[in-house]
């Protein structure tokens, strides 16, 4: 067979492949084990570790502060070929990476030196945003109440991905005026409790599910100083998503082709007297290839948008900051149903190369959808089309994202019920 792993574009920049080489090594390890992990639901603790140790979690950092430096269609780049491999670590990494993100357009303070040098020796940050139940939009009803010289925390958070294998969960929560306050907690803390209950058919290793937090002490120095994230975040975290879609794409071109090229038995109606040479089989093979590579494509310039942004935010003119951000945000919001489409009927078309050997669990093909499925649903289609249109018909910039919970309206008619 030819080489599968080559054509997959130019690389995002000359020293890519270079940096990139430190850890292809761990990616093909963290890749041979990814069927037996889905099958078994086991928890990819060692592989985070690896890629920790490796610098995975110091990718964007300043090299003064002992990470790489790495543009961000560098890190986009490694995050498709981390995905290949499995990309339930992509979206494990992906409130650390967003953490990360938050310290580089922050300002100079000491708050964001010390958090720079923590992650430089390698410590890592989970997620803890997200709420179920009655929570208010653009609110949370986690609470953080005044305790002495610091505080305390009570609440619950749902979708807390990468936070069992994390040191710290990066949270937000109301204070006694109810205005939101950002905190990071030590996932270690007495009173801290994070089960591993999400049971979602596909991205089920991420380590995400519920975190209780029960009279947790919380010093002054981990309030952060600002509850805002960084500006072309909901870009940044929606681009995550598409990179792990590129990826998955990548990884089920490159396991069907085998199949195919191994298949000694053909159809009665087949077009050859070997699989591998079946026209319409090698149609299918190249769909699902050619869907991965537009994929790929697709978010590595998306990836150039977001840095125009953080180059912008850098510059301090805020006519070029305002301008920046929003093309940012509409280059990803115009990617979204594009990349999910392929990648959907990519990891769906592929079953049709096979029959019904690719059904056998241990070829584990499955996963492939079950995960893109997964995270596409983490990403609503309907609202980025909506805010693309309403941007090329009416010239209006995108709303920020302000997350997932209840309308003022429906919590009044609650109340009013």
């Amino acid at each position: 067979m030819t080489n599968a792993s080559h054509a997959w574009g130019s690389a995002p920049s000359k020293r890519f492949d270079a940096i990139a080489e430190r850890f292809r090594g761990i990616f093909a390890e963290i890749g041979k084990d990814s069927i037996r992990h889905d099958l078994e639901r086991e928890l990819r603790f060692d592989d985070y570790e690896a890629l920790k140790k490796a610098g995975f979690s110091r990718l964007r950092l300043p090299e003064k502060f002992g990470g790489l430096g790495l543009t961000l269609p560098e890190l986009f780049g490694l995050i498709i070929e981390l995905a290949q491999a499995d990309p339930n670590l992509t979206n494990a990494y992906r409130s650390h990476l967003g953490f990360t993100e938050d310290l580089l357009n922050a300002p100079a303070s000491p708050w964001r030196d010390a958090w720079l040098e923590r992650i430089g020796r390698g410590e890592t940050i989970g997620s803890g945003f997200s709420e179920i139940g009655d929570a208010k939009l653009g609110t949370y009803s986690t609470q953080l109440t005044r305790d002495g010289g610091g505080w305390r925390l009570n609440g619950e958070k749902y979708y807390t991905t990468g936070s069992l294998y994390a040191d710290w969960i990066t949270l937000g929560a109301v204070d006694g005026d109810g205005i939101p306050v950002g905190a990071l907690v030590p996932t270690k803390a007495e009173g801290v409790e994070i089960v591993n209950d999400w049971d979602g058919f596909g991205q089920a290793l991420t380590a995400s599910g519920t975190a209780r937090f029960t009279d947790v002490a919380i010093s002054e120095d981990l309030i952060k100083p600002s509850a805002l994230r960084f500006s072309y975040s909901g870009g940044f975290f929606q681009l995550v998503h598409l990179a792990s879609l590129a990826g998955i794409g990548r990884a089920a071109a490159l396991e069907i082709a085998p199949h195919v090229a191994e298949r000694k038995r053909v159809y009665q109606r087949s077009n050859a007297a070997r699989f591998s040479e079946d026209p319409q089989v090698l149609q299918v093979v190249g769909r699902i290839r050619g869907a991965a590579y537009s994929a790929g494509a697709i978010v590595l310039k998306a990836a150039e948008a977001l840095q125009a942004a953080y180059d912008a935010n850098l510059s301090g003119d805020e006519e070029h900051i305002a301008s920046a951000n929003r093309d940012a945000e509409l280059e990803v919001s115009q990617s979204v149903t594009v990349v999910s489409n392929l990648i959907l009927d990519a990891s769906t078309v592929l079953f049709d190369a096979l029959g019904a050997s690719a059904a056998k669990r241990s070829h584990g093909l499955d996963r492939h959808w079950r995960n893109a499925r997964t995270i596409t649903s983490h990403n609503p289609r309907i609202y980025h089309d909506r805010i693309v249109g309403d941007f090329a018909v009416n010239g209006a910039s995108p709303a920020p994202n302000g997350g997932v919970g209840i309308a003022p309206q429906t919590q009044k008619e609650k109340s009013e019920a």
